[in-house]
């Protein structure tokens, strides 16, 4: 389940390419298999970090190709202290992280230090007021250790990035139909896997990530500017050199 999409990123092959909380590994995988680029996967979760692993070589199409352009890195880090250098990175994604940071304004600023002139980012986090729908139905969504600290205000996030030097590019909203699979967890109990709606609810998601027919194609399509689930935006860092 992608958020952002690369192709806005113009992720090309010779890239290097950051996905910064790579979580299970799904911006990771997708870059990897998009281009002939060196992908880094970085979180802070070990076990997270070995979830991304398991899925390359679960897969031979994904292996690293030993002499070939193509290739992958995965590694546990801060998001506050990134062991690159600077200007290292050509691509660089961040998906629903920073709201798990309380000190996300220093991640904002090593995502900074590390892009190079002329880079371009994708940044998601959770969109307000379906986030705050899920925060009034249940304390439990978002108050569990290395849950969510914060609702962010998309334009207050924008302005962060843009007070950096970033140059705003687009925003676009994404996951529409998981919105409500989420308010329906936070009413009945977030941790109630058990539940024939919430089970249901899932078997139509997992059908729109794996299959993605095209009734499900069409019902995002006005779902997701409507009550999109994460708000997506892109920016460039200026090259002045250019």
């Amino acid at each position: 389940m992608q958020t952002i999409n690369l192709d806005f990123l113009a992720l090309q092959d010779g890239h290097r390419f950051l996905d910064l909380g790579c979580g299970h590994g799904r911006h990771t995988h997708a870059a990897y298999f998009h281009s002939r680029c060196h992908t880094v996967g970085l979180d802070l979760g070990f076990d997270d970090v070995c979830i991304t692993r398991d899925g390359f070589q679960a897969n031979p199409d994904l292996a690293p190709q030993i002499g070939a352009p193509r290739r992958y890195d995965l590694m546990v880090g801060d998001a506050l202290q990134l062991p690159f250098a600077d200007d290292h990175f050509d691509r660089l994604v961040c998906s629903e992280v920073l709201e798990h940071i309380p000190d996300y304004q220093a991640a904002l600023n090593e995502i900074w230090r590390v892009t190079k002139p002329g880079g371009r980012i994708g940044i998601s986090v959770p969109h307000r007021w379906p986030e705050q729908i899920c925060w009034l139905l249940s304390e439990d969504y978002h108050n569990t250790p290395g849950g969510h600290v914060r609702i962010f205000k998309a334009q207050h996030l924008r302005a962060d990035l843009e007070a950096l030097g970033f140059t705003f590019e687009r925003r676009h909203l994404m996951h529409g139909l998981h919105s409500p699979y989420w308010w329906l967890r936070c009413a009945i109990g977030v941790n109630n896997d058990r539940n024939i709606l919430v089970r249901a609810y899932k078997k139509i998601l997992e059908i729109e990530i794996l299959k993605n027919p095209l009734g499900l194609r069409l019902l995002s399509k006005i779902a997701d500017p409507l009550m999109g689930k994460s708000v997506v935006m892109y920016f460039t860092k200026p090259d002045e050199t250019a």
